[in-house]
């Protein structure tokens, strides 16, 4: 972090474990306006705040949650895994997508899932990053690439971008 490889925003030392760092939910959450949803076209979100009381996830439903974190990562993989007492829970909080990119430079977006129905809160502790570094030359950070989909910065969920592909 002092090399300016990885930049968390805010920082907070005291979420520095041994080998990762605890990274909260964020006040907002979404959920996608149609029941089924298609790869080939966009599918639209609708988002909303957390209330001060939480809210209840239910089984069955797929929610979209963010990250109240922003971060950067220059030189290594960012990997997001969930806390085992968010587990414990039956919350998952990526069905997927738990690998970033080299060049990640955004809030995370998390794909969220439970067991039985649990109430959360915005600030909660939710995940934990971990990094590995990467050796030899990297030809291409993923905030460069022209193909990247998820490069504008924003502390909302961000839904599938999968229908910007061609199949």
């Amino acid at each position: 972090m002092e090399k300016g490889s990885i930049l968390v925003e805010p920082f907070n030392r005291e979420c520095l474990g041994s080998n990762s760092y605890d990274v909260h939910l964020g006040k907002t959450l979404a959920t996608y306006d149609d029941r089924i949803l298609d790869a080939r076209k966009h599918n639209t979100i609708r988002s909303f705040e957390i209330p001060e009381e939480g809210f209840v996830l239910e089984p069955h439903l797929f929610y979209l949650g963010v990250t109240q974190e922003y971060t950067e990562t220059k030189e290594h993989v960012p990997f997001l895994e969930g806390k085992s007492s968010v587990g414990r829970l039956g919350i998952d909080i990526h069905a997927t997508a738990g690998k970033g990119d080299v060049g990640f430079c955004n809030y995370w977006t998390l794909e969220i899932s439970v067991k039985q129905p649990v109430r959360v809160y915005a600030g909660m502790p939710i995940g934990q990053l971990i990094y590995f570094h990467i050796s030899g030359e990297l030809l291409t950070p993923y905030n460069l690439k022209k193909s990247a989909k998820y490069n504008t910065r924003t502390p909302l969920p961000v839904e599938s971008m999968m229908w910007k592909n061609q199949f």
